[in-house]
């Protein structure tokens, strides 16, 4: 019985792997959609999350990933189109995509939203072929206590991840494993 369904996992994943041109082609939103959801997340986050705003202020880039939809039973998917921020400005877009295994079920959405806090680690997005998350720069994901308790003197990692928007029947959102590729639009 665990074999057929490790069997048909793999499958499963194999059919995703080999049809994701044609997946992201349909999942890909346009760059005025990508930046009109971008501009509604970050307007909400920083309203329920000043510490947010705190982040933005001091931040060389923002990295705003405003949908991200995952599912999965044992084998899982995750996929969102992003735009990278510095001011206001658009100067690039992106996708995040990952892939797990594991005791799973569900399916969700969320979003969530990188703040660059030095041009290193914004120099590492340009210069890889493919970020990913927990490989490189640090990553700290802020949860509630953490984001309350941030002064300029404290915040001192390369790069703060916000989460938000969770929506779904999937447990947790993690991003560890996540690749974030620059795409045209």
């Amino acid at each position: 019985m665990l074999r057929t369904r490790l069997v048909a996992g793999l499958l499963a994943l194999a059919l995703v792997a080999t049809s994701s041109m044609n997946t992201r082609s349909a999942l890909a939103a346009s760059a005025a959609e990508i930046n009109r959801d971008a501009n509604t997340v970050l307007a909400k986050l920083y309203e329920k999350k000043p510490e947010a705003r705190k982040l933005a202020s001091q931040a060389k880039a923002i990295l705003i990933f405003p949908s991200i939809y995952k599912a999965g039973f044992m084998f899982g998917a995750q996929y969102g189109d992003g735009v990278l921020r510095k001011g206001n400005k658009s100067v690039g877009y992106y996708n995040t995509v990952a892939v797990s295994y594991g005791w799973q079920a569900g399916a969700q959405s969320f979003g969530y939203a990188l703040f660059f806090m030095n041009e290193a680690a914004l120099s590492y997005l340009d210069k890889s072929e493919g970020f990913e998350v927990g490989v490189g720069p640090s990553v700290v994901v802020l949860d509630e206590g953490m984001g309350k308790a941030m002064t300029t003197s404290t915040v001192s990692q390369d790069i703060y991840a916000i989460i938000f928007n969770q929506q779904g029947l999937m447990a947790g959102a993690g991003l560890q494993g996540s690749k974030i590729s620059k795409i045209d639009k």
